[in-house]
């Protein structure tokens, strides 16, 4: 991709993380929240190259990995119908729920198909009046504007066999969820670079005096992380506790109005559950009550679905930054991409998915006790 390698310099990597050295005089809890920027640590290898004093722990940045059973388990049951054509983006199919997962549902005879927009399933309803087309509708702010303008469009070209199945959920309230836990160890987050890019980091801006945290916003490419690492460490050492933009090349204070805008129209803040943290306040997106017709869990009627949270599978603290994938037993063990306990392991996304790809259950590595 053009431009790309400017951001994968080796030389330029070495002197950001040369003068992170410099900087740091303590030990320091950072976080990434985005399970993209988890991935890029991984596969460049990141966290290597950064002194002791500086750790990074995983956040809840997977909207896959956050997404309850119960939802997942709610998502079969509908794809089982033989009146629905339930449609997905890819990284949802092998979720599993506590009865197998989606590509299972469609081996089964279950009509399930893999979209790249929430707007191809305006055509499928449209070539398919016989059957309700259901959309499953995940993800962070990021994707919201295009969930919204499906139902929108839906509306107002009169396709009546359209809904969708939302589970959205909101970085800001996660953030303030993991820095109100008692038991929390993050000192400072590299913030979402592309939930920001939607919704600017103006919501951000009273979180970090609040709590005495910095949080910069971080882009996803190798340097990004070093140069938000850097500025972090920078806030941490000299006391400060402000909001930084690190991703000013695809960012802005204010994101972006228009997809806003579109959010607003269609979509209400809700309550949310997260899968291993439990609910939290204000933490997601729900259907507005005009357009409740394109809701379905409620043509549905899905509230008898109540799924319990396997105990066997930790990602609940790895997503809240208290393990590491290679702190669970089961760790390329009983859990791998073939075979997945939890969503975290087969996510695009999924910190234990990056883990297990680029070789971390090869070596061995220090738990989180053994770096505090």
């Amino acid at each position: 991709m053009k431009y790309v390698d400017e951001y994968r310099d080796q030389k330029m990597a070495e002197k950001l993380a040369a003068e992170i050295r410099r900087t740091v005089t303590r030990r320091w809890a950072i976080m990434e929240v985005c399970g993209g920027q988890t991935h890029s640590i991984v596969k460049y290898g990141i966290d290597f190259l950064l002194p002791k004093e500086v750790e990074l722990v995983h956040g809840p940045g997977c909207p896959v990995c956050v997404t309850p059973l119960e939802m997942i388990d709610r998502a079969h049951a509908i794809a089982r119908r033989p009146d629905v054509i339930f449609c997905s983006f890819g990284d949802m199919l092998r979720v599993p729920g506590s009865n197998g997962d989606l590509f299972q549902v469609k081996a089964g005879g279950g009509d399930v198909r893999i979209v790249y927009s929430p707007l191809d399933c305006l055509r499928i309803a449209a070539a398919n009046p016989s059957k309700k087309v259901v959309f499953f509708a995940i993800g962070f702010e990021t994707t919201a504007p295009a969930n919204a303008m499906a139902v929108w469009q839906s509306r107002t070209k009169g396709i009546r066999n359209f809904c969708v199945l939302v589970s959205h959920v909101l970085v800001p309230p996660a953030i303030t969820g993991i820095l109100d836990s008692p038991d929390n160890r993050v000192q400072a987050f590299l913030g979402p670079g592309h939930v920001c890019a939607v919704v600017g980091y103006r919501e951000y801006e009273p979180i970090a005096p609040r709590y005495h945290t910095p949080i910069v916003i971080t882009g996803f490419e190798p340097l990004d992380l070093l140069e938000g690492t850097l500025m972090a460490v920078r806030q941490l050492e000299q006391g400060r506790a402000e909001v930084e933009n690190q991703y000013g090349r695809a960012v802005n204070p204010d994101g972006n109005p228009d997809a806003q805008r579109m959010i607003r129209r269609v979509f209400a803040v809700c309550d949310r559950a997260w899968r291993g943290i439990g609910i939290i306040p204000g933490s997601g997106y729900r259907l507005k009550d005009e357009f409740r017709d394109y809701d379905a869990e409620r043509i549905f009627d899905l509230d008898a679905i109540q799924s319990p949270e396997p105990a066997v599978c930790i990602s609940g603290q790895v997503l809240k930054g208290l393990k590491k994938p290679h702190d669970c037993p089961a760790f390329g063990k009983a859990c791998t991409p073939q075979n997945p306990l939890g969503a975290t392991m087969v996510s695009a996304e999924g910190a234990c998915a990056a883990y297990f790809n680029y070789g971390r259950h090869l070596v061995a590595l220090p738990s989180i006790s053994g770096r505090s």
